[in-house]
C-alpha cells in the first residue's frame, strides 16, 4: 500500500446507524468524497453483514474507494471488499492473509506501544491506535492513550498510522499534526444532522 491512506477514515457502526441503511450511509460519505470507509456490525448475522458489505463494496468500487470489512476476513473475501480490520481478538494478520485475496488490506487495531512494535513487524498495510480520546463506541474501551502516546506511535512504526477514538471535527487536526496519517471517524459522522455535509468538513479540515 505505500504510506499514502486517505487522511479521513469514515467508519459506519450499525450500534450508531439507528433506522438508517448502513449501505445509503456509505452512499453519502462516497457521494461526499470519502475514500475509505469500514462497516461495522459486532450484533448482527453473518448473512446481514455479507449482504450489506457486498452492497457497499460495490459503490466504493465506483467510486474508486476503499471499503474495509471490520474483523470478518472470511466476509471481506466473499463480498468483494478491499479488506479487513482486525482486534486484537480477531485472527492474527498472517493468518488472516491466507483467506483474504492477494492485495487486500489487512490491517489492526493496538492500545499500547508493546502492540504497536507488534504490529511493525507484521504484515498489516496498516496500524490503527487508539482510543486517542475517550469513547463511547465500544462498551468496554481501552485506556485512553492521548495525543502523547500518539507520538510514541508514531516514532515505532513506518507504516500508515490511523488514528481513533473520540476524534471530533474540533480536534481532528490536532491528532494529524500529532503524527497520524488518518483519523477514523465514527460518532461524529453518524450522528450528524447530515452525514455527506459533516464528511465535506473533515476533508476540507484535512486537506482531501
Amino acid at each position: 500500500m505505500g504510506s499514502r491512506i486517505p487522511h479521513l477514515y469514515a467508519i459506519i457502526d450499525a450500534a450508531q446507524t439507528g433506522t438508517q441503511s448502513p449501505v445509503l450511509i456509505a452512499e453519502e460519505l462516497l457521494e461526499a468524497g470519502v475514500r475509505l470507509i469500514q462497516y461495522r456490525d459486532k450484533t448482527g448475522t453473518s448473512r446481514g453483514l455479507f449482504e450489506a458489505s457486498q452492497q457497499i463494496a460495490a459503490r466504493a468500487r465506483d467510486a474508486n474507494a476503499i471499503f474495509i470489512v471490520n474483523d470478518r476476513a472470511d466476509v471481506a473475501r466473499a463480498s468483494g471488499a478491499g479488506g479487513v480490520h482486525l482486534g486484537q481478538e480477531d485472527l492474527p494478520v498472517e493468518l488472516a492473509r491466507r483467506v483474504l485475496h492477494p492485495g487486500q488490506w489487512a490491517g489492526i487495531s493496538t492500545h499500547n506501544l508493546f502492540q504497536i512494535e507488534q504490529a511493525e513487524s507484521s504484515s498489516a498495510d496498516y496500524v490503527a491506535f487508539g482510543p486517542i480520546f475517550a469513547t463511547a463506541s465500544k462498551e468496554r474501551p481501552d485506556p485512553v492513550v492521548g495525543l502523547e502516546g500518539l507520538r510514541q506511535a508514531r516514532e515505532l512504526t513506518r507504516k500508515p498510522l490511523v488514528a481513533i477514538g473520540g476524534i471530533t471535527l474540533a480536534n481532528a487536526l490536532a491528532v494529524i499534526e500529532a503524527g497520524a496519517d488518518s483519523v477514523a471517524v465514527i460518532h461524529d459522522l453518524l450522528a450528524a444532522e447530515d452525514i455527506g455535509a459533516r464528511a465535506q468538513e473533515f476533508l476540507r479540515l484535512l486537506g482531501g
